[in-house]
């Protein structure tokens, strides 16, 4: 079992920057590759951005790559999306997920990861 708090959300200009951060409970968070995803209400939700369990691959969304960053710190269970550049269609609640196993899945769907966090607002005004 993995649980996840997302913290670091909040209200930013258009250009600016935000840090979002997933803490993970458990001794096996170093196991899991992890995920960023995004949604507004009455939206699905949008994948944004993957890590591997060890850091060295990460993947992101085309709407988001070059301007965000998804790293982990497995010393300290957590996650991180720092986002720059950001825009008004960014705003969303973002939400962190876990992917485990050894069977690779496809790191774009929400239905391949295991546990979820509750979720962070960002905003951003124009």
């Amino acid at each position: 079992q993995v649980q996840l708090v997302e913290s670091g959300g909040g209200l930013v200009q258009a250009g600016g920057s935000l840090r979002v951060s997933c803490a993970a409970s458990g001794r096996t968070f170093k196991t899991y590759a992890m995920g960023w995803f995004r949604q507004a209400p009455g939206k699905e939700r949008e994948f944004v951005a993957r890590i591997t369990w060890s850091g060295g691959t990460t993947y992101y969304a085309d709407s988001v790559k070059g301007r965000f960053t998804i790293s982990r710190d497995n010393a300290k269970n957590t996650v991180y999306l720092q986002m720059n550049s950001l825009k008004p269609e960014d705003t969303d609640v973002y939400y962190c997920a876990a992917q485990g196993g050894v069977t690779w899945r496809p790191p774009t769907g929400p239905l391949n990861y295991d546990y979820w966090g509750q979720g962070t607002q960002v905003t951003v005004s124009s």
